[in-house]
C-alpha cells in the first residue's frame, strides 16, 4: 500500500512537470496548515498504530490480512508528520502532494481490511447461514469489494496528485478525477455497510441460535484471549462503518466545492469530519482486535478465497 502511494506521488509530480522542489510566495492549497492540531493528530494516530502493530504480532494465530489496519494507521501518522514538515515553509509542491496523498489515500487501507474482514467473519457460520443472510454470495464478496477499493484508490491517487498542480486546467481535471474516485468509494462502502447490517439482521431473525452464542467467556479489553461472542466484532464493524461513512461524505463535499472552496480551506471541517471520525473508528480495533473473534476454520477458508481474488 505504501509503495502505491509513493508511486502516485511520483506520477503526479511528473505529470505536472513540477517535480523539482520549487517554491512560491503563496501557500499551496490557499492556506497554511496549523501545526498544533497536526501534532495532536500525529500523536493520536501514532499511538493507535503502535497498539495495532502490537496486536498484529502478538495475537496468535496471526491474520496476515489485518496488516492493512496498522499500515493505514501508520500511513495516516506519516501524513500528519509530512503536513507539519510542509509548513517549513508552506510553499513546496512536492511536500504538499506528499502529505495530501498520504492522508487522502490511507483510509483505502482501512477499507481493504474491512472488506476482507467481512469475508472471514461470515466464514464462521455454516453455508446455510451465509447463503440466506448475505446479499452477495460468499465466494464473490471479497472479490467485489477489494477490486472496488483498488480502482477507487487509483482514481483518488492520480486525481489528488494532479489537483495540486499550479496549472489551472490540470488542477481542475485532477479534482474531478479524485471526486469521481471518492464518490465511487463512498457508494461502495455504503453498499458494504448495507451488506453488513442486513447480514446481522437476518442472522438474528432467522438463526437465533447462531446470533447468540451459548456460554461465551467474559469479554476482556486489550486482551489476547479469544472472543467467543462474534457480535462484539460485528458491533465494532458497524461503529467503524459510521465513522468511515462520515469521512467519505465529507471528502465528497470537499472536492465538490473545489480546492479553494470553504470546506477545503478551513481546517476545522477537516479535523471534525475526517481525522476524528477515522481515528475513533479505527482505534476501536485497539480494544477489539479482529483476530480474537476469528477461529482457525474461518481463517483458512478466507485465505483461500483471497488467494483466488489476487491470483
Amino acid at each position: 500500500m505504501s509503495r502505491l502511494v509513493c508511486s502516485f506521488i511520483l506520477f503526479a509530480c511528473f505529470a505536472t512537470g513540477l517535480a523539482a522542489d520549487t517554491s512560491d510566495d503563496q501557500p499551496i492549497g490557499g492556506f497554511v496548515p496549523k501545526r498544533i492540531p497536526a501534532y495532536i493528530a500525529l500523536v493520536l494516530f501514532g499511538i493507535s498504530a503502535i497498539i495495532h502493530w502490537i496486536h498484529f504480532f502478538t495475537v496468535k494465530p496471526t491474520r496476515r490480512f489485518l496488516i492493512s489496519l496498522p499500515l493505514g494507521m501508520t500511513a495516516m501518522a506519516i501524513g500528519f508528520a509530512l503536513r507539519i514538515v510542509y509548513t517549513y515553509p508552506p510553499f513546496t509542491l512536492v511536500r504538499y502532494i506528499a502529505w495530501d496523498l498520504f492522508i487522502l489515500l490511507s483510509p483505502c487501507a482501512f477499507l481493504a481490511g474491512l472488506y476482507m474482514l467481512i469475508g472471514r467473519l461470515v466464514a464462521i457460520f455454516d453455508q446455510e447461514v451465509t447463503d440466506r443472510c448475505l446479499l452477495i454470495h460468499s465466494s464473490r464478496i471479497v472479490k467485489f469489494f477489494v477490486w472496488s477499493d483498488f480502482w477507487t484508490f487509483n482514481l483518488q491517487g492520480n486525481g489528488g496528485g494532479l489537483a495540486a498542480s499550479k496549472n489551472a486546467t490540470l488542477s481542475k481535471v485532477g479534482n474531478w478525477i479524485a471526486l469521481v474516485g471518492l464518490i465511487f468509494q463512498a457508494l461502495s462502502f455504503l453498499f458494504f455497510t448495507c451488506v453488513l447490517l442486513i447480514f446481522g439482521w437476518r442472522v438474528r431473525a432467522h438463526f437465533p441460535a447462531a446470533w447468540r452464542p451459548q456460554n461465551p467467556r467474559p469479554f476482556k479489553v486489550l486482551s489476547r484471549q479469544p472472543i467467543d461472542d462474534w457480535r462484539i466484532l460485528f458491533y465494532v464493524m458497524c461503529a467503524t462503518s459510521v465513522g468511515i461513512l462520515i469521512r467519505s461524505i465529507f471528502r465528497v463535499a470537499e472536492f465538490a466545492g473545489g480546492a479553494t472552496g470553504s470546506i477545503a480551506t478551513h481546517e476545522g471541517y477537516f479535523y471534525t469530519f475526517d481525522s476524528l471520525p477515522l481515528w475513533l473508528a479505527m482505534t476501536l480495533y485497539c480494544v477489539v482486535w479482529p483476530a480474537r473473534a476469528l477461529n482457525e476454520h474461518s481463517g483458512q477458508m478466507e485465505l483461500q478465497a483471497l488467494h483466488k481474488v489476487l491470483v
